[in-house]
């Protein structure tokens, strides 16, 4: 678990969504009220796909923790551009990360088909790429990274302009990144 990672940064992280995360009481949609009104449109879920990509577009930027098989976990600084595609459907992202042992950049593109997502993913530093499969979660999305020399779990939680990036690596010399990201 990445919570071995960073037990901090994901403590401050859950302790600040707890913090923030409006009640249902506090939901003016949820009051009672003396007035007959017109029944409001249903509003569309924080992680649908109507409403996450158009929510992730901009610069985000923050930093984490990168776990590495027999070394001390690194400090990475990270900044990520999300772009929307020429449909709502699509979404294109472009990452650079860097730690005291090197760097790394990596474009997306990430098509949603009926909830279902998928696309392509490219390290242009090192030359590896590969295939990304997943869904939306109710709290951000969820994504399976595939390549010839890399696979992974990957985990974005998105509240307001904050966004937890948790990526879990398999058969690999990384074991696992945890990111805070913010909006702006």
């Amino acid at each position: 678990m990445l919570t071995r990672i960073a037990p901090t940064l994901l403590a401050a992280l859950f302790a600040w969504m707890a913090a923030s995360a409006p009640s249902f009481a506090e939901d003016p949609s949820n009051a009672e009220s003396d007035q007959a009104e017109e029944a409001a449109p249903p509003r569309a879920p924080p992680s649908s796909p109507a409403v996450m990509f158009p929510a992730l577009a901009g610069r985000w930027t923050g930093e984490g923790r990168l776990g590495i098989k027999d070394n001390p976990p690194e400090t990475v600084k990270c900044r990520a551009t999300y772009i929307a595609g020429a449909t709502a459907a699509e979404l294109k992202q472009t990452i650079r990360c860097a730690t005291a042992g090197g760097s790394i950049e990596v474009i997306s593109n990430l098509v949603n088909a009926g909830g279902k997502l998928s696309g392509k993913w490219q390290e242009t530093m090192h030359n590896i790429g590969g295939d990304l499969e997943g869904a939306f979660t109710p709290a951000g999305l969820r994504i399976v990274v595939k390549g010839a020399d890399l696979a992974a779990n990957m985990d974005v939680i998105v509240k307001d302009n904050k966004q937890l990036v948790e990526i879990q690596f398999f058969n690999s010399t990384l074991i696992g990144l945890s990111m805070l990201m913010t909006k702006g």
